[in-house]
């Protein structure tokens, strides 16, 4: 019986930016907040929830480098992808680790959204009002 699979594949920074350089495409699959503040340059905004509907915004001949704040996300959009039979990979610690290192992002004096920004905005607009 062979192996069960070990989880996505995953990419160091290095590695991530020589795939890019070589034609890999950059996908971003935080949420719009997060997007808007700071992003990976070069990358392409496809939020995890709306993967589905847009894989065909997504190049199936070409590798794909997934990324998200530090690696959850990015995670099951990876295995989506990979099971959806593209070559995909997971940057590893997501833009957390990018940034970390000082590797640049846009817009000038992009930063990384805090997490707990990103599920305040996602709890807010799962609850219903109650005026």
């Amino acid at each position: 019986m062979a192996d069960a699979p070990q989880g996505p594949r995953e990419v160091n920074r290095e590695e991530a930016r020589k795939m890019i350089d070589e034609g890999a495409q950059l996908i971003d699959v935080r949420a719009d907040h997060e997007w808007e503040v700071g992003r990976i340059a070069g990358a392409t905004h496809v939020p995890l929830p709306e993967l589905p509907q847009r894989l065909d915004e997504i190049d199936q001949d070409r590798p794909v480098v997934l990324y998200c704040r530090g690696g959850n996300r990015s995670s099951m959009a990876t295995d989506a992808l990979a099971e959806a039979g593209y070559d995909a990979a997971k940057l590893s610690e997501g833009i957390v680790g990018w940034s970390g290192e000082d590797l640049p992002l846009e817009p000038e004096g992009g930063y990384v959204a805090d997490s707990g920004e990103a599920s305040a905005i996602l709890q807010a607009q799962k609850k219903p009002s109650h005026s």
